[in-house]
């Protein structure tokens, strides 16, 4: 045995002592993470869960205290609630479908080759690198009353003269879907034309070999290799287009008479405007467990499928 032996066994008995078991490292690599994710995640999480069940109203300070269910109670029989609960799945279902399928189709496209092809690229992606409060600026000044898209509409016979799209609930909630598009539709086609240059092209070769068609090519070699990418980037866009709030607040607060009010708008103008932040954090409660309960869904019946092979 070497005479440095001696100290290095030493060394790593201390260093064992002073760490713990080997068992015990991953535990203590992940520790500070945990930390934080449970400083600035958990704990405000359960702070709202408490908070929903208190009484706490700045305009009635005399009535605060615990509540119970009370509020929960309140919402079954709240009915703008309701309404803005059927608004929220509308607003989602419409979104993120037409963004799925727009951005598809432009990936598609940019997956070509062609002239000027990393212009077009830019230009495709360029609403997405735009904040949300200059994309709402800009459509409000596209439906301008007297100098947008209405007053060019009413000149060819289309409504009249200084009406506004977004004061008008027929056509209220189509303007605000054609504003989010414009932001939304580059999402998908930035992560469905990162998987669709992954794509061997000797798979489409031997497709054309076997003499497959456009849509057989499409079905069995391109959504087979994006279907993933899909999923993440169609639950991803889900939530966020739930929990939406800038572009809604900023160009109709919710208006016409609640027509576009979401339930995260909902929440604002309770908890914030309103001042009850105890029934405010019940709105925040529900709209968590009916956010999570269609994502488990989705994630199984996606797995689902993918078990399948569809």
């Amino acid at each position: 045995m070497s005479a440095t032996a001696g100290p290095i066994r030493r060394k790593r008995t201390a260093g064992a002592r002073l760490f713990g078991p080997p068992a015990a490292h991953p535990y203590l690599l992940i520790a500070p993470a945990v930390v934080l994710v449970a400083v600035f995640l958990l704990y405000p999480v359960l702070s709202v869960f408490w908070e929903s069940l208190q009484h706490h109203n700045l305009t009635r300070p005399l009535d605060d205290g615990f509540a119970g269910l009370d509020n929960y109670r309140k919402m079954l029989s709240d009915g703008l609630f309701w309404r803005s609960l059927r608004f929220t799945g509308q607003w989602v279902v419409v979104e993120v479908g037409l963004q799925f399928a727009l951005g598809l189709a432009l990936a598609l496209v940019l997956n070509r080759t062609f002239v000027a092809r990393g212009m077009a690229r830019a230009l495709a992606f360029s609403p997405w690198a735009v904040s949300g409060i200059l994309t709402t600026t800009i459509w409000l000044l596209l439906y301008n009353p007297t100098t947008g898209v209405g007053h060019y509409l009413a000149s060819m016979g289309i409504g009249e003269y200084g009406t506004s799209l977004l004061s008008d609930p027929g056509t209220s909630f189509w303007a605000l879907v054609i504003a989010e598009l414009w932001k939304g539709i580059p999402f998908f086609a930035i992560l469905i034309l990162a998987d669709l240059q992954s794509v061997p092209t000797e798979l489409y070769e031997a497709a054309d070999v076997d003499g497959a068609g456009v849509l057989q090519k499409f079905r069995a070699v391109t959504w087979s290799h994006i279907r993933k990418a899909v999923v993440v980037a169609t639950l991803l866009r889900a939530v966020w287009e739930f929990n939406n709030v800038d572009l809604l607040y900023t160009m109709t607060a919710g208006g016409p008479a609640n027509s576009t009010t979401t339930l995260p708008l909902y929440v604002a103008q309770t908890a914030i405007h309103g001042q009850n932040f105890g029934y405010g954090s019940a709105l925040t409660v529900a709209a968590f467990l009916v956010l999570t309960f269609a994502s488990l869904v989705y994630l199984r019946i996606s797995k689902t499928n993918f078990e399948e092979g569809k």
